[in-house]
Order: C-alpha cells, then sequence, then structure tokens
C-alpha cells in the first residue's frame, strides 16, 4: 500500500521526538563526561569484572551489566538458580524467515534481561555459514548475508524496543573456530562488502544497534580490536554507527593500538589492557586523550540509552507487554522446523502422522538437544524433550520407545538422576559457602561466587549429592577440568590426583573432553553419594579469576547391535517408526569446527535399518547446522528441527499430529562435504585465505553447477502452492500465489535476482527480497516487495566505492532457489 501524505508526517513526527531526546541526552553525556578525570575515564573503560563496567558515583553513573545470549539471558552467574528462558538457536530463528518473529524474540529476551538486572544481550551472532565445518554456526543465522541482515535487524529491534542494548557480533568474519584467537582471514575488500560486513551494515542502517562485538582475528594482516579501517572508517565513519564498541572476551592486546583502532571497552576485567594502562598511556603522550573521550563519550550514550545515567530520559520508559516465554518458544520451534521431504513409497504423504501405533527411536527422544555448547548456554526451568511431547499428544498406548543409537560417545554432564550442590570451605576444611551445580557444571568467573565465599579464603570447591541410576550396570563418571580433584562414588575413592591439560587452548578447560575416572556397579533406582572435590588453584596470567570443572557420567553401555535390533523389531511392529538424530556437544559448539558432516555414533545404520523394517519412517533431525543424510532417499519424511530450544518436544509433537504445519525454509544449503564447495577453515601458517571469494553457500553451488541435498530456502509445509503471476513496477514486485492445498497455510515467496548477461565475477542469482503469506484452502493473496537497490550493486575495488550495474534482470519467483515458479525481465 501506498504511503499517504499522514503516513509521511507521522514517520517524521516520529523522528522529530527521538532527534529531540537524542539531543537531550546527548547533553547529558556531555555533561557527565567534562566531570570526569583521566582516571576515572580509563577505569570506565575496562571491565571490572566478568560482565560489568564500574560505576562512577560522582556523575551518577551505575554499574553497567552485560550477559550472553542470543538464544536466552543467562546473567551474570552460570548457575540454574535463576533460570533462563531457552529459545530455538539462531539456525532456528533464521529458518522461520520472518523478521517480525525475530523481532518477538527479542522482545522477549529484553524482558528476561531486565527481570535479570542486565542492561546489554552480547548478541546476535550474524557471521556467515562460510563452510558448512564451522563448529559454531548453530548461534549464527545463514550463508546469505541478506536474510541475515533482515533477521538480524527484525532481533535488535526486539531486544532494544524493551529498553536492553545489544552487541551485534562478531565484528567481522569470525566465520570458524579452529585457532580463533591468532587466525589471520585474508579477504578481498569486494568479498567484505558484498558478504561479511553486509549484515553488519543493514542492521545499523535499519536498527540502529546501541553496541557492537569486535571478533578475536585479524583481517588482512589487523586484528580487528585495532582494525581502524573497518571500526573508525567504515562502521563508524560510513555507516554512521553511534554505539558502543566492545572486544570479545580477552580480544583486546595492546593498549594504544585498541583505542586508537576504535575500541571502547576490553573485556573482562580486573585486567586488560585499558584501566590504568590506558591513563598511563594518555599521560605518556601515547593516547590523546581527545581519543579516550571518544570511547568514553560511547559508553556514556549507551548508559543514558539503558536509563542508568542519571539526568537522561531512558529511551524507553514503558516496557512492551509482558511476553509468555513458554509460549512463544514453542511457537518459533515449530515455525523453525523444516519438512525436506514427505513422501512415501506408496507416494502418500508420511506427515502429519495417521492414526495409529508410533515407534519413537533414539536417544534424543529422550534427552532432548535443545541448543548449542559453549557462552551460548543457558540453563531452563524445564525441556519438553520429544518423548515428552509425543507422550502427552498421543492417545495412551499408542507410543513406544527404544534408544536405537545413542550419539554420546563420550561422558556428559551430570543431568539425568543427580542432584548436586556446591560446598565451599576454606583451609580447615571449614564450610564457608554453599551453591548450585546445574549439571554438574562449576563456572564462577570473577567475583561470581557463593555467598560468603571470597577467593582468598577459598580452598576446596566439593560437588556432592545423590546420583539415582535410570538403569542397572556399570556407570562410567569422570572430570573436566584442570586440578587436583578427588572423586568419590558410592564412599570408594576412584580418583585422588592432578588432571592436566593436553591441549593449549584454554577454552578447552571450559568445555572439551572429559576424562573417565571411575567405573561403578550400580542397580537402577538405588540412590548412591558421589563426590568430587577440587583444589582450587588460580591459573597464573588470567585477566580474571575463573573456576570451572565439571562432573561428567556415561550410563552403562550396551551392545551397539542389541540396541538397533530392538528398534527394528519395535519399528517393525508400528504404523510408524520416528526417529530422532543429533549431533552432540563434541561435534557442534564454541571452541572448534567440525571434521565432518556426519551423524556421531550408529545413527545412519540405525536409520537404514529401522527404513527397511518400516516403510513409513519418520527421521527427525536434531542438529544446529547441515549433517550428511546418507538414508534420505529410503525414508518416508524428513523434519530438521534445529537446536528446538526448551519447548522443542511439545513443538515437535504439534507438528507431527498435524496440530500445526512446519513453517521452516532452509537458511542454508545442505549437501554432503564432498560436495561442498567451501571446506576451507584450517589456517595455514596463521592465515586462512578466502580463496572462493564472492562465492559461498548456493552463491558457489550454483558456480559449480553441483546439487545439494537440499537447497538454500527449500521446505515444505502441508498444503500446496501454485503460482499465478508476477508483475514489477519500478522497485516493488508482486507475486501472486494460491493455497491449492486442502488446509490453511503460509508459503514464503522468495525473489531472487538473475542478471541475463552472465558475468563470471558475479553470482548466477541472488535473494534479493522475500515475504510470508497465509491463505486458506483455494484462497490467492498476493506477496508485495521492495527489490533494494543494493540487490543491483557490487563493491568496485578501483573506485572504492558501490556501483550501479545498468542492464537486464530476471526477477525470479519460487519456493526455494532451485525452485523457482515464474520469472520476469525487467531493465535499470
Amino acid at each position: 500500500m501506498a504511503d499517504t501524505v499522514k503516513d509521511r508526517q507521522d514517520r517524521q513526527d516520529r523522528q522529530d521526538r527521538r532527534d529531540r531526546h537524542d539531543n537531550a541526552r546527548e547533553a547529558v553525556v556531555e555533561a557527565a563526561l567534562g566531570r570526569l578525570d583521566l582516571d576515572a575515564k580509563a577505569r570506565l573503560l575496562s571491565g571490572q569484572d566478568m560482565w560489568t563496567l564500574p560505576a562512577l558515583p560522582e556523575i551518577g553513573l551505575r554499574s553497567l551489566v552485560m550477559s550472553d545470549g542470543p538464544i536466552g539471558v543467562r546473567g551474570v552467574r552460570w548457575t540454574s538458580d535463576d533460570p533462563s528462558i531457552a529459545l530455538p538457536s539462531p539456525t532456528a530463528l533464521a529458518a522461520t524467515w520472518d523478521p517480525a518473529l525475530a523481532e518477538r524474540a527479542g522482545v522477549l529476551l529484553a524482558q528476561e534481561a531486565r527481570r535479570k538486572g542486565v542492561h546489554v544481550l552480547l548478541a546476535p551472532t550474524v557471521n556467515l555459514h562460510r563452510s558448512p565445518l564451522g563448529g559454531r554456526h548453530f548461534e549464527a543465522y545463514s550463508e546469505d548475508p541478506y536474510l541475515t541482515g533482515v533477521i538480524g535487524s527484525g532481533y535488535v529491534r526486539g531486544v532494544q524496543s524493551g529498553g536492553v542494548g545489544t552487541t551485534v557480533k562478531h565484528f567481522v568474519a569470525n566465520d570458524a573456530e579452529t585457532d580463533r584467537f591468532t587466525v589471520d582471514n585474508l579477504v578481498s575488500e569486494r568479498a567484505l562488502r558484498e558478504l561479511y560486513l553486509a549484515p553488519f551494515e543493514a542492521i545499523v542502517e535499519n536498527a540502529r544497534p546501541w553496541g557492537i562485538m569486535t571478533a578475536y582475528n585479524s583481517v588482512n594482516g589487523t586484528t580487528m580490536t585495532e582494525h581502524r579501517h573497518l571500526v573508525n572508517a567504515i562502521l563508524r565513519g560510513e555507516w554512521g554507527f553511534d554505539g558502543f564498541n566492545v572486544s570479545d572476551w580477552t580480544a583486546a592486546r595492546s593498549t594504544t593500538a585498541a583505542v586508537e583502532g576504535g575500541l571502547d571497552v576490553a573485556m573482562p576485567g580486573p585486567r586488560t589492557v585499558y584501566g590504568a594502562p590506558l591513563a598511563r598511556a594518555v599521560r605518556d603522550g601515547r593516547v590523546q586523550e581527545s581519543t579516550v573521550d571518544d570511547a568514553v563519550r560511547n559508553v556514556l550514550r549507551l548508559a543514558a540509552r539503558v536509563g542508568i545515567l542519571d539526568g537522561a530520559d531512558p529511551v524507553v520508559t514503558e516496557p512492551p507487554a509482558t511476553v509468555d516465554g513458554e509460549a512463544l518458544a514453542r511457537e518459533i520451534a515449530r515455525r523453525a522446523f523444516v519438512l525436506v521431504c514427505n513422501e512415501s513409497r506408496d507416494g502418500s504423504r508420511a506427515l502429519p502422522l495417521k492414526p495409529g501405533t508410533v515407534a519413537l527411536i533414539g536417544a534424543a527422544a529422550r534427552d532432548a538437544r535443545v541448543l548449542g555448547g559453549g557462552s551460548a548456554t543457558v540453563f531452563p526451568a524445564r525441556v519438553v524433550s520429544p518423548l515428552d511431547g509425543l507422550t502427552a499428544a498421543l492417545p495412551e498406548g499408542a507410543l513406544s520407545y527404544t534408544v536405537g543409537a545413542d550419539p554420546n560417545e563420550e561422558l556428559a554432564v551430570a543431568d539425568q538422576g543427580f542432584e548436586l550442590r556446591a560446598v565451599c570451605r576454606d583451609a580447615h576444611g571449614e564450610t564457608i559457602g554453599t551453591g548450585s551445580a546445574p549439571n554438574g557444571h562449576i563456572q564462577w568467573m570473577g567475583t561470581d561466587l557463593p555467598e560468603g565465599v571470597t577467593h582468598d579464603a577459598l580452598h576446596t570447591i566439593e560437588l556432592t549429592g545423590r546420583f539415582t541410576p535410570r538403569v542397572g550396570g556399570p556407570h562410567t563418571f569422570g572430570i573436566r577440568g584442570l586440578g587436583a580433584f578427588t572423586l568419590t562414588v558410592d564412599g570408594v575413592t576412584y580418583f585422588d590426583d592432578v588432571q592436566r591439560a593436553d591441549k593449549d587452548d584454554p577454552f578447552l578447560s571450559f568445555f572439551g573432553a572429559p576424562v573417565p575416572r571411575a567405573r561403578a556397579e550400580l542397580t537402577a533406582g538405588e540412590p548412591v553419594e558421589v563426590s568430587l572435590t577440587q583444589v582450587v588453584a588460580l591459573p597464573e596470567g588470567m585477566p580474571m579469576k575463573a573456576i570451572t570443572f565439571t562432573l561428567t557420567h556415561q550410563e552403562p553401555l550396551r551392545d551397539p547391535d542389541e540396541l538397533i535390533a530392538e528398534a527394528v523389531e519395535a519399528a517393525r511392529a508400528a504404523d510408524t517408526a520416528v526417529v530422532v538424530v543429533a549431533t552432540t556437544e563434541r561435534v557442534e559448539s564454541e571452541g572448534f569446527d567440525r571434521k565432518d558432516l556426519r551423524l556421531p555414533g550408529r545413527q545412519d545404520e540405525l536409520v537404514h535399518a529401522v527404513a527397511a523394517a518400516n516403510p513409513n519412517t519418520v527421521v527427525v533431525v536434531n542438529s544446529g547446522s547441515p549433517v550428511e543424510l546418507p538414508w534420505r532417499d529410503e525414508v518416508a519424511a524428513v523434519l530438521l528441527s534445529w537446536f528446538p530450544g526448551q519447548e522443542g518436544g511439545s513443538a515437535l509433537a504439534d507438528v507431527l499430529t498435524g496440530a500445526h504445519e512446519p513453517g521452516g525454509r532452509l537458511p542454508t544449503t545442505w549437501g554432503s562435504l564432498a560436495q561442498a564447495p567451501v571446506t576451507q577453515v584450517v589456517p595455514d601458517g596463521g592465515a586462512l585465505p578466502y580463496s572462493e571469494d564472492l562465492f559461498i553457500g548456493y552463491r558457489a553451488w550454483d558456480r559449480e553447477g553441483r546439487t545439494p541435498s537440499y537447497a538454500f530456502g527449500h521446505g515444505l509445509g502441508y498444503t500446496d502452492w501454485t503460482y499465478e503471476s508476477i508483475e514489477v513496477e519500478g522497485t516493488t514486485a508482486t507475486v501472486r500465489v494460491r493455497n491449492s492445498g486442502e488446509r490453511a497455510g503460509r508459503e514464503v515467496v522468495q525473489i531472487y535476482l538473475a542478471p541475463v548477461e552472465a558475468d563470471p565475477g558475479r553470482p548466477a542469482r541472488r535473494l534479493a527480497a522475500f515475504a510470508g503469506v497465509e491463505a486458506g484452502p483455494g484462497q490467492s493473496v498476493e506477496a508485495v516487495v521492495e527489490l533494494p537497490r543494493r540487490a543491483f550493486e557490487i563493491w568496485d575495488e578501483n573506485s572504492a566505492s558501490w556501483a550501479f550495474v545498468k542492464g537486464s534482470y530476471e526477477v525470479q519467483a519460487g519456493r526455494s532457489l532451485t525452485d523457482r515458479r515464474l520469472s520476469t525481465i525487467i531493465e535499470v
């Protein structure tokens, strides 16, 4: 619908009001800045602990609190004492292709942040899926910069509408985990502009984020926390970003180079390159105080926006209406599920489930993996597994369950059946405090200690409590972490020694592989006492005091052939077999990249065997990013559930039973590693050339003429759609589609722009726009989208500017990159 005069006037009025409030806040910021001495300024730019900046009472500034996201708000303590809503993974959110839903997710997260006293959420991650081997891709949105920018903009708008800041991360080209602290990514200026910078630019333009986080890696020879060209010239200069720039944790390396490179805040504290070293650099004449003032001004502006600077009105004075977190988590999950195939051997659709019995199979059906590993971890109050969800949804007696195959080939956190607490003691053995121990995991950063406990007094921490086995047999217990430990199970001490590191990366002491240390024969249902004690010894040279270790556990291992045989018998006896396969924390997590795209353990073998026994086999793939599906032509349906968040099991039941259709479309291409065009994530001599240049994701598959398992944008619902017409007038494309099926549904109309004259230096086509539409059976509806100018532009490295490329373009409308239904030629 065209703008009316009133629409334009309303927008102008809103902008005028924003400008007046911005000007008033700027006046308060300048006045506060003028009252600070050099030492206070330098102190403000340095973390005082793991998550906060110091308060400056002399100017009415309270302490600024930051917290990890992006799927929840953990708060400043790694604890389940204050649980968090756990939404589906960012890949799932992007799979909804719905920026309005991303905005609603942001509103909920702002609500969570306010509840936990958090002012800034360390999210969203808008790095690209350059290679499917990226180990942290579950935390990013897509291989496509346009889709990433649109979803990221919605997320940022939602969070900030609740008065909470965001930090769009990791700026920039932080697209893999291997040697992430030191790697130098070599990227052409054109690829930077058209791919890796593009989501950040779109979010700055469309959502005005209050923060950016700069990455660990270097780009073209300069570490990102010191990158004047990318931060000062482009982010702040060209794009007009006026928020604060915070380092990734421990990424800041040089006082002078960082502050002159545009880094405002060095985290975490108390020991950073800022604070006293920064004040000393100014006094020594190595840094201009005006440069420090610029950084302080950015921090004070953020403080004013979130409402912790006296005299400044916060941007949001009335928070949005309360959101039901569990309901929204369930809605996002079911709308993110991507149904990639749905056809039984007799030609009928396997989903929704038909009346009858269902054999549910897979370890991940019982012990759901709802989120990825690493700093994105939060602790929800509850998790609904697929077994829980289907048990509640199906008639009594309709559902059976067998394990089939367990992908967890190593010990996992002490979760199911454990009731643990942490007891802190001094050197005399006296108890000085107690704390929670979520999943047998201790992670206390800085001053984040139980009440009454100090680092000076703390000598030992004992994880102690009961374990009630679900099954009898030999249970294995282990330790993740470094230091002197004593492990006791059922009164027997199995380990009393020092566990040392065998890797250089300190991150692996937080999230690395556990070491088996005990094997105890236990009886199902009979509780036993367990205890893991660490003698606390804080590592030297760390920028903060950190205590982290984990009690781990593995149930008795049954014969894998026997487990698969049981699953086959259950499948053969049921009308439908539903197999849930999954990755594990050792496959997808922060801190390392993947070696292959295979499902761990014998899960592929399990699916082959079950599909042979029951032609009506449905496979649910519980992974945050692509895996190979060697059995995909043998099964009746494949549903991708991503990491579906805490309500994933209920959402799965909604979709399998047909109460709701799966709403997702692929935000990244799924295919085999052998066919994947970009697979290099390991640096050579410290450098990683992005030699593929512009051609990642579907652009590369297109260029190479390779056929993936499932194309970018692909996804099926429970109805059919007919594409009837396409018209383009100016930059407005209108596509009419009709719901030609038998039930209401939602379609994502995707618009791809393809130059008519092939140019080997440009992708054959690119996603230019999309729109979601809904219609009942037989109804027609129009999708109206604007073709952005940037879709017709390339970065000209000779002129160092954007160049509008005139000529003939084919505007293609369809259901995915490879299922394009209509097209028309335009001249620009």
